[in-house]
This record gives C-alpha cells, sequence and structure tokens, in this order.
C-alpha cells in the first residue's frame, strides 16, 4: 500500500478475521486471504507500539501543544510527519454538557461532541486530513473516494487546502447541497446512477487500475486511525469540564453514535482502546451503534451473532448511514460486542423529530445521521439500557446545513404574515 513508512509506531497491520500480520513496507489494503467484496473484507488494523508511543508523547505534552487540531496526537497517527497534514485545522469541535436535553430523559450528566463544526461540517474531515496526508508523504497524483455526500466533501476540503488532485464518486441521489461542496473546492466529481455501494465498488476498481490513493472506507485501514482522535478529545475534553484526572483522560460509561458503514464507530472504539492500552483511562465505556430500521444491516448481524451482515435494501432518510454492505462491519461489530455495548435500531420518523430537541435544547444543528444518535439514546433509556446519574456521550456526526430540507420537514416550514403589526400580533400570541 506505501512505498513509505506510515509512523514509525505503529509495528504492523494485522488482518482482524484471520490473524495475518502485515509488515508495514509491503503491506495491502486488505488481507487478500479473503473475498473483499461488500461487506467480506479482510479488515486491517494498525498495531501500537505503546510503549514508544508514551515516551514520545506523555499526556503532558498533549494537554500544552499550542496546536489544538488532531495534530497533537501525532505518536497516535499514521503520518511520517504531522506537518503532513493539511493546513485546515481538523478537529478541537466542542463538548458541552446539556442539562436541558437529558433532563426530559432523566440524565444529568448528557454531553454533545459536536462534529458538525469541523471545516466541511462533519464527522469526515478527521479520516480525510489522514487520507491527505498520506497521499501527499507517497507522492500520489490523486486521491479518490466513493461518498454519500460528507466523506466526499471532508475529502474535497482537505485536498483544495493541500493543493491534492482528487477524484470523488457519489451516487446521484447524494443531496444537491453536499455536491456543490465539492464543485466549489474543485473536485473532480461523478455522480454514479446506481447505489452509494455501486460507486464504492467502482472507485476501488479505478484506484487499483491508476494507482489512485484509496481513501475509502473500510477499505483503507488508515481511516479508522483519523476517525479514532474523538475518542482522545472526548475523554481529554471530559476531564478537562468534568472529571478530572492524573492523565487528563477521562472515559465516558456510555456512547452513543450512528452507524452507516462501521468505520466511526469502529474509530470511536479504537480510541478509547488507545487509551486504555497507554494506562490514559480506567475503563471502556459501553459504546452504542444507531442504525435505521431502513438501513439496519449491522443491527441485525448484532442480533443474529454474524461475523459478517447480510446485506440490505437501505431506503433511509438519513442518507449520510444509507448503506446497503456496510464496509467496516467487523471493526463495528467488535466495537459494539467488546465494550459491552449495544446496537440499536430506530424509525426515521424518530430520527426527524430527534432534530429539534437536539437543535433546541442542546444547541446542535444536526443532520439526520447526527440526530440518529440522539434518537437512539431516547430508545435506550426506555430500554433501560443507561442509568440516570452516568455519563452519556452523544457524538453528532454531521451539521444540519448538510440536508435543510430534512430539517424543514422536521419543523414544518416558516409562517407567512401580512407586513402588519397585527399580523405580527396574531402570529406571536
Amino acid at each position: 500500500m506505501s512505498p513509505t513508512l506510515p509512523s514509525p509506531f505503529i509495528t504492523g497491520l494485522r488482518c482482524l478475521r484471520c490473524g495475518t500480520l502485515y509488515d508495514l513496507h509491503d503491506a495491502p489494503y486488505v488481507c487478500p486471504h479473503h473475498a473483499n467484496t461488500g461487506s467480506d473484507l479482510g479488515t486491517l488494523d494498525a498495531e501500537y507500539d505503546y510503549a514508544r508511543v508514551a515516551a514520545a508523547m506523555p499526556p503532558a505534552a498533549i494537554h500544552a501543544d499550542p496546536d489544538r487540531s488532531i495534530g497533537r496526537y501525532w505518536a497516535l497517527l499514521p503520518i511520517g510527519d504531522r506537518r503532513s497534514l493539511p493546513p485546515l485545522a481538523v478537529g478541537n469541535t466542542p463538548l458541552t454538557h446539556a442539562p436541558r436535553l437529558g433532563r426530559p430523559l432523566g440524565l444529568s450528566r448528557l454531553f454533545l461532541k459536536d462534529d458538525g463544526r469541523n471545516p466541511s461540517a462533519s464527522f469526515k474531515d478527521r479520516a480525510s486530513a489522514i487520507a491527505v496526508a498520506q497521499a501527499q508523504e507517497q507522492g500520489r497524483e490523486i486521491v479518490a473516494t466513493a461518498s454519500t455526500g460528507n466523506a466526499a466533501a471532508a475529502l474535497a476540503a482537505q485536498s483544495a487546502a493541500a493543493g491534492q488532485a482528487n477524484v470523488i464518486f457519489v451516487p446521484k441521489s447524494a443531496p444537491q447541497a453536499k455536491i456543490a461542496q465539492l464543485l466549489a473546492y474543485g473536485s473532480t466529481v461523478l455522480a454514479i446512477d446506481g447505489s452509494y455501494d455501486q460507486a464504492f465498488d467502482l472507485c476501488v476498481a479505478a484506484c487499483a487500475e491508476f494507482g489512485w490513493y484509496n481513501r475509502n472506507t473500510g477499505y483503507n485501514p488508515y481511516m479508522t486511525e483519523g476517525k479514532k482522535t474523538v475518542a482522545f478529545e472526548i475523554a481529554e475534553q471530559l476531564a478537562a469540564l468534568d472529571q478530572p484526572a492524573a492523565s487528563g483522560f477521562v472515559a465516558p460509561d456510555a456512547l452513543f453514535v450512528s452507524v452507516g458503514d462501521g468505520c466511526i464507530i469502529g474509530g470511536v472504539h479504537k480510541g478509547f482502546r488507545d487509551l486504555l492500552s497507554l494506562g490514559w483511562i480506567q475503563r471502556m465505556p459501553r459504546i452504542y451503534g444507531v442504525q435505521s430500521v431502513r438501513s439496519a444491516a449491522l443491527y441485525h448481524a448484532w442480533r443474529e451473532g454474524r461475523k459478517i451482515p447480510r446485506p440490505v435494501e437501505a431506503t433511509t432518510r438519513a442518507d449520510s448511514i444509507s448503506v446497503n454492505a456496510p464496509r467496516d462491519p467487523v471493526k463495528a461489530l467488535n466495537a459494539v460486542r467488546r465494550s459491552d455495548g449495544a446496537f440499536i435500531a430506530v424509525e426515521d420518523d424518530a430520527i426527524l423529530e430527534a432534530i429539534l430537541p437536539l437543535a433546541r435544547l442542546g444547541a446542535v444543528f444536526a443532520e439526520p445521521a447526527g440526530a440518529a444518535a440522539y434518537a437512539g439514546l431516547q430508545q435506550a433509556v426506555k430500554s433501560e439500557l443507561v442509568a440516570p446519574d452516568e455519563t452519556i456521550v452523544v457524538i453528532n456526526t454531521g451539521s444540519g446545513l448538510k440536508d435543510v430540507n430534512a430539517v424543514i420537514q422536521a419543523t414544518g416550514g416558516v409562517t407567512v404574515i401580512e407586513p402588519t403589526l397585527d399580523a405580527v400580533r396574531a402570529a406571536v400570541s
């Protein structure tokens, strides 16, 4: 995969399916001992020398680093030099206590992590920054990805900041607001007359054919390494805001995040595993993955005890988590099973309804995929999966500006009045 070493702290890439360990000098994107189609991928995971990481990057150095982007976690990132990261800073998104949002659910310690505040307005900036850095370190002419919108916008923005050429494959059903971002940043956009899964397969084939850097979620193991930085930030911010710890890191009791391909939830788990392996946190939080019932391949795999999910016909309104065949199922299922969490499936109506309390009581403007995490928490409370006094974090993965039509549907639109004070009085009374 790479002619250069991505990090002196990574000891190898291990297949999570069969255990094969690959040397960094000749590691593939996926383990070739598996079919590597649909969800049946030989998923690789980067392994670190944690003793060397701790010696080179102690917690005090992280907390004192004036760079508040993901670059401050440099020894746990798959890059040769932190200066390779694009100049468009990613991360350090706000974590806020949301007592008004938690009160109707009987939760006193609810926190919101708003990754809609990243440069391209979604969580996916975390992985795309790594992709562009690696592409530039490897001297790749083009970096490519397939996306329903957010990963594409993130790659477009990070590429524009670094002067990196990129090609993006999207299903033609992707929201126009998301496609507009890509075109504005100067990306080559190929809208596929088909599904996201077909766009993904075509992108993988094109990368292999033309020698492009492959940024695809689930296929490129290093994207998990970018996404895990949200766990570092949550633990660091919780310690600073609420629960002081000697290391300056503390884990919540439970965490809720929406799930499509499974790479984000896999990244969240990897981040907390890193912190636990370093001895910087004392426990693993329970991780809850939330899917729409209209795109619930991983939920069904978890319920059925399967290692690889069966494909579904996804029809959810939450386009960012609309996936027929999840591409990172092993990491996603491990995240839930090994943290004593659960997958939760919610109706699309519940997802859309969750947009308003998030905004009005939590001051977080979420797209449907982001609101799904809060809808999952609502269901978890009803099912008594969480306790009232637990520290709970909900991650919003994308801004509501990504899908304003969904927001309008949730709010019912505006009130139109005549230009008179009597009309104002009648409207607000």
